[in-house]
């Protein structure tokens, strides 16, 4: 199973990368999907977690990529209120 989804990624991957009329914001996000999902897929498989939860750490990881990427891009931070509410400001 691991080398099957190891497999998919790196196919997705090189199906993302031939889309070449991308903008800059769509590259960064491209590029921090792959490596979040890369981190959630190593983590899940130090952690020896079973198949369906490696699914899911890969997604979230990608996720997180997708985020951290659009944040990096503009400079500013997502922070917490202590209500559940959060405002954005510029990274430190």
């Amino acid at each position: 199973m691991s080398k099957s989804i190891l497999t998919l990624a790196i196919a997705g991957s090189l199906a993302l990368s031939a889309c070449m009329p991308m903008t800059e914001q769509q590259k960064r996000d491209v590029g921090g999907a792959v490596v979040g999902g890369a981190i959630g897929l190593i983590t899940a498989k130090a952690l020896d977690a079973n198949d369906e939860w490696t699914v899911l750490t890969t997604l979230a990881g990608a996720a997180a990529g997708v985020m951290v990427a659009r944040n990096s891009s503009n400079g500013q931070c997502a922070y917490s209120n202590g209500d559940g509410t959060y405002y954005t400001a510029p990274c430190p």
